[in-house]
């Protein structure tokens, strides 16, 4: 009988993209008329909004802003200050190849270095960099031998498990709610936002996510005043398209918040102001995936050439959505500063390598705003590390994490000269991994098996612990069956030391 292939087709996947790009912060901010002027910088930061990922031509295109913050203590007793400036930017990266599935895209960073300076009273000059890091992981469809027929042909089978994207989609929301203030804001300070996504489902080509978006608005209502914390939250309820899926799928969905306006209200209701919260909504639906294919295989009655290939299958390692604690705790360079504010900045989930596997690490830094014996403002910083609870026994090259980071609940207690600080980092990540399996793609018999032995009939083998019943097999071109059969053991790996009889295949 003539040797039969059957074939069908898997989803394999593979990081297409790994780099770090330099984003230049150049800008020169001009303080409004209607703002106090500098008298002395505070801090300033920055850090990436990406609205906008295309790939197209095997090119990723990433559109988004620098997000510039400058506080500043303002001239006689106005206090804490803040103005704020965008800096567009438009990123291509090349990718190794084009992948049948839009590819997952994870874009994070943190800045370099940053010298912010007033250059007069109104005129604040910022030069730095910012590093962003991209990852990009794909997937294609590519052909494996499910079995063979004929010929004599044995072959040996294994599992390939793991996941196949099914849609990946993206889409800018936007929340509002009514928001009145305890007192009227005379500087608003910083609008902290965060997401919470209550519900997921999936529909015949569709995903419905609904949750909050939450902003805590920190601001001064006179000069040089305390700062008052107000929170609110606005629902959201969005639907999106994505081609093939089901309810038999599963999705993992992160909401990132973009920005936040407080628009004010009419001059009758000045009390009542319109907030606005944008977020990027990322879906990513995938559905789990087992496929046989063939590994190994031999003839008992012809000679064969086979061509074998690496097949890389995705699967997931876990799923993460707690809050985790990072603190720090000494002495302040000033021991005379009073802290007023507290705040945390999450930096990165990164991969590390130790000897039982790979962890993730969450970083994020924490801010101190202090009051010295001058009557001057400082900011303090302190970089904070967190190990989580997990061990992944893939290394970090065969890993990769897509997540979303924010801060929750900072404080800070003074007790003498000693200071904590605390804050709660909510981390929503899910982490694959990438499997490598040796298959068989291509298998065609080149004729009749000489046989070198005669009419041997029965040899005796002696076996060791651990040695596969099929690799014998494939060393004296007999059938597995006949061997297990004649000896009474099981098919595959040999548990203990034993005497083989191996029947002739003739």
């Amino acid at each position: 009988m003539e040797l039969k292939s059957y074939q069908d087709t898997v989803m394999t996947s593979q990081n297409i993209c790994e780099t770090k790009l330099e984003l230049p912060v150049e800008t020169e901010i001009l303080i409004p008329d209607y703002l106090p002027q500098v008298f002395k910088i505070v801090k300033c930061f920055v850090y990436p909004v990406v609205l906008q990922k295309q790939v197209m031509a095997g090119r990723l295109t990433a559109e988004g802003y620098l997000r510039c913050i400058v506080y500043y203590q303002g001239d006689g007793e106005e206090g804490l200050c803040q103005t704020e400036q965008k800096i567009p930017f438009t990123k291509q990266v090349e990718l190794r190849e084009t992948a049948n599935v839009a590819p997952v895209i994870q874009i994070s960073g943190e800045p370099e270095y940053l010298n912010c300076r007033a250059v007069s009273g109104r005129r604040v000059d910022v030069r730095g960099a910012y590093a962003l890091n991209i990852t990009a992981c794909a997937q294609e469809e590519n052909e494996i031998i499910t079995a063979l027929a004929g010929g004599g042909i044995e072959q040996k089978t294994c599992e390939l498990a793991g996941i196949a994207n099914v849609g990946i989609q993206e889409k800018l929301i936007t929340a509002e709610e009514d928001i009145s203030f305890e007192k009227m804001p005379v500087m608003i300070l910083s609008t902290r936002c965060e997401s919470e996504i209550s519900e997921v489902k999936l529909l015949t080509g569709k995903a419905v996510v609904k949750g909050t978006l939450s902003t805590e608005i920190v601001y001064r209502a006179a000069p040089g005043a305390e700062f008052i914390h107000e929170k609110k939250q606005a629902p959201f309820n969005t639907v999106m398209d994505v081609d093939g899926a089901s309810e038999n799928c599963k999705a993992f969905v992160l909401v990132e918040p973009t920005g936040c306006t407080i628009t004010a209200g009419p001059e009758e209701s000045p009390e009542q102001n319109l907030l606005s919260i944008t977020a990027l909504v990322q879906v990513r639906v995938y559905r789990e995936i087992q496929q046989i294919a063939v590994c190994d295989a031999f003839s008992t009655q012809d000679e064969i050439e086979m061509n074998r290939g690496e097949r890389s299958m995705e699967f997931v390692l876990d799923e993460i959505d707690s809050a985790f604690e990072l603190g720090t705790s000494g002495a302040l360079p000033d021991e005379h500063a009073q802290v007023l504010e507290a705040w945390a900045t999450p930096l990165s989930l990164d991969i590390v390598e130790q000897d039982a596997g790979s962890v993730l690490r969450c970083r994020a830094m924490l801010h101190l705003l202090c009051k010295n014996a001058l009557g001057e403002l400082d900011c303090y910083d302190k970089i904070c590390e967190e190990l989580l609870p997990g061990i992944y026994p893939e290394a970090s090259q065969n890993m990769m994490v897509q997540y979303e980071l924010s801060a929750q609940d900072t404080t800070a207690r003074q007790a003498g000269t000693e200071t904590e600080a605390h804050a709660a980092v909510h981390v929503k990540a899910l982490v694959t991994g990438f499997r490598k399996t040796d298959v068989l793609q291509d298998v065609r018999s080149t004729g009749p098996r000489e046989r070198k032995d005669g009419d041997i009939a029965l040899r005796i083998y002696f076996a060791q612990p651990g040695e596969d019943l099929f690799d014998i097999a494939k060393r004296y071109a007999a059938s597995p069956q006949a061997i297990a059969t004649a000896n009474q053991v099981s098919d595959g790996p040999l548990t203990e030391a034993c005497k083989l009889l191996i029947p002739s295949s003739l």
